[in-house]
């Protein structure tokens, strides 16, 4: 069995650091917004070449409260896309606003030249999302936002030490990161950050994520607890000396997968200024279903990111949206399919999916 993913894998590699570190928080005795927390969000804000980091207890907690910070609310309009995870909308939805989706393009991003189309005098924001480990075009979105008065927030949630044009994002003032443990660089459970340039935005969000508390015991606005804990923080300073190594090493699989399945399958479109870090490695074929099944039963493990776009979702039926109202999105939903790609994958590991697929897509096309 070659999984879609090996968590424990990703512990035992570095198994006597992330002990260590553990103990000395446990040590400490200190375990909620303390030095391990102090010092991550310095380290990772640096490293996305920021001036603030603020941890926070999710992904979504990150986009929720990047919305409130911003004073983003009820009746106000972002403009996001629908072939994204569910937080993306959910954290819309759950600040009081409404998002107006967008499709996405053959790279499964947000195609900028549909921006323009949905803006109204609601719209407070876009929310680019920087899919499968690969950022968007984020020169055309600056541009419109500024021509619009616009804020960005940016989902950079899959995108952990991506570039654009040389720049790692968020390439605007706020990005949105989570450290699900699957993602490049993940905790040992839940957990979030939000990295910006502005410190009256990062003074708002460190009250936001802690009760609204300016102090102890003195609440300036309405607040939330999401707090980043300090066991997750130390795990994540351990995973932050590697992640270039780590995403190198994806990039190298990629590459290979690249060479293996080109003539086999749609494989990813990477744009010459992009450096892509390949969260995911996501294939396209119109006999993807057929192609999952066959997988599975011979030990490959796959997955679909997102088999249901987010504008046909039972939850979001409000909105108004139809079938056939984004038709790269649809399409997409229809073909993607993700294969194992982690930095512990072995060699042989790597032949042997790529040979499986080559095998059952043969057998699928006949004699």
């Amino acid at each position: 069995m070659i999984p879609i993913g090996n968590l424990r894998r990703k512990y035992l590699v570095r198994k006597n650091e992330f002990d260590s570190a553990i103990l000395r928080v446990l040590d400490s005795g200190w375990f909620i917004l303390g030095k391990e927390v102090e010092e991550f969000e310095k380290e990772f804000a640096a490293y996305c070449g920021k001036n603030y980091g603020i941890g926070v207890g999710s992904g979504f907690d990150a986009l929720l409260l990047a919305l409130k910070a911003l004073e983003i609310g009820d009746g106000d309009e972002i403009i996001t896309v629908p072939h994204t995870a569910i937080p993306t909308v959910a954290a819309i939805i759950a600040s009081g606003a409404i998002p107006k989706f967008v499709d996405v393009g053959e790279d499964c991003l947000m195609d900028v030249n549909k921006i323009k189309e949905v803006i109204t005098e609601k719209t407070k924001a876009i929310m680019p999302v920087h899919l499968y480990g690969q950022a968007c075009d984020m020169e055309q979105i600056l541009e419109i936002a500024n021509q619009h008065n616009l804020f960005i927030i940016e989902d950079c949630a899959q995108a952990h030490g991506a570039e654009y044009k040389g720049k790692r994002v968020p390439i605007s003032t706020l990005g949105c990161f989570s450290f699900y443990p699957s993602k490049n660089m993940g905790a040992f459970g839940d957990g979030g950050m939000i990295v910006t340039d502005s410190e009256a935005i990062s003074t708002r969000l460190k009250m936001l994520r802690n009760y609204g508390q300016a102090t102890r015991y003195h609440a300036k606005m309405q607040g939330y607890n999401t707090r980043l804990d300090e066991l997750h923080a130390t795990i994540l300073r351990v995973q932050l000396k590697y992640l270039n190594e780590d995403n190198e090493i994806r990039k190298q699989i990629a590459l290979r997968y690249n060479l293996l399945l080109k003539e086999i399958v749609t494989i990813p479109n990477v744009n010459q200024n992009k450096k892509h870090v390949y969260h995911l490695y996501v294939i396209k074929t119109d006999k993807r279903d057929r192609l999952k099944e066959k997988l599975n039963e011979l030990g490959i493990g796959t997955e679909i990111h997102y088999p249901i776009p987010l504008h046909l979702q039972e939850a979001y039926k409000y909105l108004g949206y139809k079938n056939g109202d984004f038709a790269q999105t649809e399409k997409a939903a229809k073909e993607i399919l993700s294969i194992p790609i982690y930095p512990e994958l072995t060699d042989t590991e790597i032949e042997t999916v790529a040979q499986k697929i080559k095998e059952v897509m043969q057998n699928m096309a006949g004699p």
